[in-house]
């Protein structure tokens, strides 16, 4: 076999493997007994029928395109091996010239797409500091308060405010008309926790028990349902009945109720939630240095994305998605109904982020090509034993679902990133 590769516009481009000698002998010898193993012909048993009458019966044409099938994956094989492509979607195939000697095939492909890198060594950027204050610490405490917290009928005339529960009626009206899902009966609603749309909440502080007012608000541009966004809609709502929290006293007591190992008094528990969400600040602020260097050095790069590797990464994050979906107990049916949206509405809102996830892999893949990044089968098997350690599972059990260059991948790029982050300024 030979090949040859031509790069056409968008990464795309022609494979041409040339098939010929033994190899092409082969493929057609081995098609035609296929063929006679399976042809009928009266008055002879399957698979004795002569070859010169088959020969007779069928086109050679016919012949060669089952040779050519039968052939096509080692030649496209070769042909991406002697050419050292990176193919990125299933190719499209033809073949040309096909004779008894030698065949022709074609492929169409797509391939990983050339990254011209800006800077991404020296970047002003800084990982914020974290600080957690006593405050910090007090307001986890009056969560804890929330949680065991009462709720108290208010006396009669008494006006609600923020933080109060109020139990009402509502009925929401579009240019005077009652919109779908814009209604509902005894309604919890705790003021100031964000449940309803921006404006609602704060305008019932002060109402009473009884009272009937009328709520303007405007609908956010980015609302799900679309008849809505960027609306304006009048809520006339019914106020049942106020209740306020009685929060139960701060003291060990109180800690004792949340049943934590080793954290039964006040003290363990500020300095117990201290460290957690120090813990919990510095890996936020980790992510968000990594997001910050990940946009740099995507804006800084250049590089021409084939559409085919957008459509595959939204199809792996809508398939994230649905596992997600159903290990809450919901279907994605269930979800878009929801949501009244549709199957392509959630690939729309997905595409721009799997266009960057994108483009930020292939930068960082020509980072690791760049520094001549390599990761020797040690720090594989080492990548192994973490995994086993995190997920109690024995290492062969994850070395069948994961294989050692999908783990070379992974840490190759973990090391380019790294080599970024600290050379920033």
């Amino acid at each position: 076999m030979k090949s040859n590769w031509t790069l056409k516009e968008h990464s795309t481009g022609e494979l041409e493997v040339v098939v010929d000698g033994e190899d092409w002998k082969k493929a057609q010898k081995k098609s035609f007994n296929k063929f006679k193993k399976n042809i009928n012909v009266k008055g002879f048993r399957p698979g004795q029928v002569p070859d010169a009458l088959i020969r007779a019966q069928v086109s050679k044409e016919s012949l060669y395109q089952m040779a050519v099938d039968e052939i096509a994956n080692d030649a496209l094989v070769f042909g991406i091996q002697e050419q050292k492509l990176e193919i990125v979607a299933r190719p499209v195939m033809d073949y040309k010239d096909a004779s008894d000697e030698q065949v022709t095939l074609v492929f169409d492909c797509t391939v990983t797409p050339e990254v011209k890198l800006g800077e991404y060594k020296g970047l002003d950027i800084h990982k914020e500091e974290v600080n957690v204050t006593d405050e910090d610490v007090d307001k986890e405490l009056e969560r804890v308060q929330d949680r065991y917290a009462d709720w108290v009928l208010r006396e009669e005339g008494e006006a609600a405010e923020d933080g109060d529960q109020v139990t009402i009626d509502f009925v929401g009206k579009k240019d005077g008309e009652a919109f779908e899902g814009g209604s509902g009966e005894d309604y919890p609603l705790e003021l100031g926790s964000g449940t309803f749309i921006p404006g609602f909440e704060e305008q019932l502080v002060g109402v009473k028990s009884g009272d009937v007012k009328d709520v303007n608000v405007t609908f956010p541009k980015e609302y799900q349902a679309e008849d809505l966004a960027g609306q304006d809609a009048t809520f006339t709502v019914t106020v049942h009945d106020i209740k306020y929290k009685d929060r139960p006293e701060i003291n060990d007591d109180l800690i004792k109720q949340l049943k934590r190992d080793g954290v039964e008094t006040v003290e363990k528990f500020k300095e117990v939630t201290k460290e957690e969400l120090t813990k919990q600040r510095e890996n936020q602020a980790e992510e968000n240095f990594t997001n910050e260097i990940l946009t740099a050095i995507t804006d800084n790069a250049t590089v021409e994305i084939p559409e085919v590797m957008i459509d595959n990464e939204v199809n792996n994050m809508f398939q994230d998605m649905d596992r997600r979906m159903q290990s809450s107990g919901f279907t994605m049916k269930q979800y878009l109904q929801a949501m009244n949206q549709t199957e392509e509405d959630i690939r729309k809102q997905l595409r721009p982020d799997a266009e960057k996830k994108v483009k930020a892999n292939l930068v960082l893949d020509a980072i690791v090509k760049a520094e001549n990044i390599e990761i020797d089968d040690e720090a594989v098997e080492k990548e192994y034993k973490e995994m086993s350690d995190l997920y109690n599972m024995e290492v062969d059990q994850i070395k069948r679902l994961l294989p050692a260059e999908n783990v070379k991948y992974d840490l190759a790029q973990q090391k380019a990133l790294e080599l970024i982050k600290s050379s920033v300024k």
